[in-house]
């Protein structure tokens, strides 16, 4: 992903959460679906992103993301919070709901 398409994604007003991940990793296997329920818990209240490292290294060394998988809040293109390591849901949905 480009750098600019990335910065045009994460300006916006509605949190975005960008999934640093890779194909290999099993504990960014077990984020998926937690990501995939949060989705259908807030619906269009939430923008998730996924960012595969290995075919991102660029922008992913550019936001020092040095493990994965590494979970980050934007909202107007302002880094919120950032997270490494699996989320639970329920703490995930609480940590979004703060930003919107």
């Amino acid at each position: 992903m480009a750098s600019s398409k990335f910065s045009d994604i994460i300006q916006s007003d509605i949190p975005v959460l960008v999934d640093f991940y890779a194909d290999w990793c099993g504990p960014c296997r077990m984020v998926a679906p937690i990501l995939n329920d949060l989705k259908k818990a807030l619906g269009d209240k939430v923008k998730v992103v996924k960012i595969d490292v290995d075919k991102n290294q660029q922008l992913a060394g550019a936001l020092n993301v040095s493990g994965i998988p590494t979970l980050i809040i934007f909202k107007n293109g302002e880094q919120k919070w950032r997270n490494s390591g699996v989320v639970p849901l329920p703490q995930l949905k609480n940590t979004i709901e703060q930003f919107i």
